[in-house]
C-alpha cells in the first residue's frame, strides 16, 4: 500500500537488529513523500528490553522527527490483526501543514493540575490550538476516570482517541514510547493541529433493542424506575417484545445505554454512552449498571454481540465517511478491546477489514486495548468492547 501521506507495515519475529533496520527502512521508502511528519509505532511484550533500540534504529533509520507509541500483546497493520505474535507495527505520515505537539506525563504531575489552564502549561497546548488528540496510557498506574474528568474540562469539545496500553499482565507492566525515550507510567498524548485534524470513529459494538425511556428514581449505580416503572420490568417486557430467534442472542449480552445529548428529539445508534448491565433485582425492580445514572436522564437497553458489533462499526464507519466527505485521508489509527478479534467474531482481521471495506485502501496501524478512548457527544470517555479509530483528514 503506496501513497504519498501515510505508510504503515508489520515486523513479524522477534528483536534482529540489522532486519529491524532493513524493516524501517522499507516503511520509509513506502511513503512517497518528501519527509516524515510523524511516526507511530507499536510493539509486542518481547522487545521490552531492547525498545529503546528499537524506538532508536526507528527514529534514525525512518526519519522521524516525531515518534509516538505502545505495547500491545496484539498489533494491526492495514486489514490485518496479528493476535498475540511477536512483533512491531510502524506507520509513518507526511501531514502538509500540521502542527503536531507530543507530551508524556505522569501520576504526579497530573494531580499538581488544579485548573484547566495548568493542563494547558503542562501540555504547552492551548485548547483553541488542539484538533484532536491521540492518547496512549498505562493502564496500572493511572487513575483514568479522575484523569479523563479533568482533561474534558481543559479541552472541551475536543475529541482524544486512542487505549490504554497491553503488555506482561501478571507483572502489570506496559510502555509507552515518545521519541526515543520508554515509560512505563502515566499518558503519552499527541495533539494534531493546524491544517490537520483528527476525526473520531468510536463503536462501541452494540445495537439499541426496545425504545428510549426516561430514569425516573436513580441512587449512585442503581435504577429503580424508568417512565415510573421497575427498571426490571421494562428491561423483562423489552427483551420478551423482541423476535423469538433474537431473544436467545440477548442472554448474557444485555447493556445499558445512556444518551450523549439529551436534547435531541429522537436517538440513534451511536447516540448513546454503553455502560454494563452488573444485576438485576425482581423483588423491588432494581437494576444495577456500571456508571452513575442519574434521574431525568434518556437511557435505552442494547446488545452486544458479533453481529451488533459489525452492524455497528459499519454504520460508524459509513457516518465518518458522510462527515468527511471530500477531504483527503492521510491515514489512521486504531485502538481495539482485547475482547474483541477472533475471539468474538471467530475469524481475524474483522474490525481492520472492515475499515478496508468501508474507508479503504488506506494505511492503518494499532493496538488491542486493555480500555478504549473516545467520545461519545462531546466528552470523551473510556470504554470496552470497543473499537475507536482515529482519522487523520484536512482541517
Amino acid at each position: 500500500m503506496r501513497s504519498p501521506y501515510s505508510a504503515a507495515a508489520h515486523f513479524a519475529g522477534e528483536w534482529d537488529e540489522s532486519r529491524v533496520r532493513r524493516w524501517a527502512e522499507s516503511v520509509r521508502a513506502r511513503l512517497d513523500a518528501p519527509a516524515v511528519s510523524l511516526g507511530i509505532l507499536f510493539m509486542t511484550p518481547g522487545f521490552f528490553e531492547v525498545a529503546a533500540e528499537v524506538l532508536d534504529l526507528v527514529r534514525l533509520h525512518a526519519r522521524v522527527p516525531v515518534l509516538v507509541g505502545c505495547s500491545s500483546q496484539s498489533l494491526i497493520a492495514n486489514g490485518e490483526e496479528f493476535e498475540d505474535q511477536p512483533g512491531l507495527v510502524l506507520q509513518l505520515f507526511h501531514l502538509p501543514g500540521a502542527d503536531l505537539r507530543a507530551v508524556h506525563f505522569g501520576q504526579e504531575a497530573m494531580e499538581s493540575c488544579e485548573t484547566e489552564s495548568d493542563w494547558h502549561q503542562l501540555t504547552g497546548v492551548p485548547p483553541a490550538e488542539s484538533q484532536g488528540w491521540l492518547v496512549l496510557a498505562d493502564p496500572f498506574n493511572l487513575d483514568g476516570e479522575r484523569w479523563l474528568r479533568a482533561w474534558n474540562a481543559a479541552y472541551p469539545g475536543v475529541p482524544s482517541v486512542g487505549g490504554l496500553a497491553s503488555g506482561v499482565f501478571e507483572q502489570q507492566t506496559t510502555q509507552l514510547y515518545l521519541d526515543g525515550a520508554v515509560h512505563e507510567e502515566g499518558i503519552v498524548a499527541l495533539s494534531v493541529g493546524g491544517r490537520v485534524r483528527l476525526e473520531s470513529v468510536v463503536s462501541q459494538g452494540c445495537s439499541p433493542i426496545g425504545c428510549p425511556w426516561t430514569i425516573t428514581r436513580a441512587d449512585r449505580n442503581l435504577i429503580f424506575t424508568v417512565g415510573n416503572r421497575p427498571a426490571y420490568e421494562v428491561l423483562l417486557e423489552t427483551v420478551n417484545d423482541l423476535p423469538k430467534e433474537e431473544q436467545g442472542k440477548v442472554q448474557g449480552n444485555l447493556f445499558v445505554g445512556f444518551a450523549s445529548n439529551e436534547y435531541q428529539e429522537e436517538f440513534q445508534r451511536g447516540d448513546f454512552l454503553v455502560r454494563n448491565l452488573i444485576g438485576a433485582n425482581p423483588e423491588n425492580g432494581m437494576l444495577a449498571v456500571g456508571a452513575v445514572p442519574r434521574t431525568g436522564q434518556t437511557m435505552q437497553f442494547h446488545r452486544r454481540d458479533s453481529q451488533s458489533a459489525s452492524e455497528d462499526l459499519v454504520a460508524a464507519l459509513s457516518a465518518a465517511r458522510a462527515r468527511i466527505r471530500d477531504g483527503t485521508v492521510y491515514g489512521g489509527v486504531l485502538g481495539v478491546c482485547n475482547g474483541r478479534g477472533s475471539g468474538l467474531f471467530g475469524r481475524p482481521n474483522h474490525d481492520a477489514g472492515l475499515i478496508q471495506e468501508q474507508l479503504g485502501p488506506l494505511p492503518v496501524s494499532g493496538f488491542f486495548c486493555n480500555g478504549e478512548l473516545g467520545p461519545v457527544g462531546r466528552k470523551n470517555f473510556l470504554h470496552g468492547y470497543t473499537a475507536s479509530l482515529g482519522l487523520f483528514v484536512t482541517a
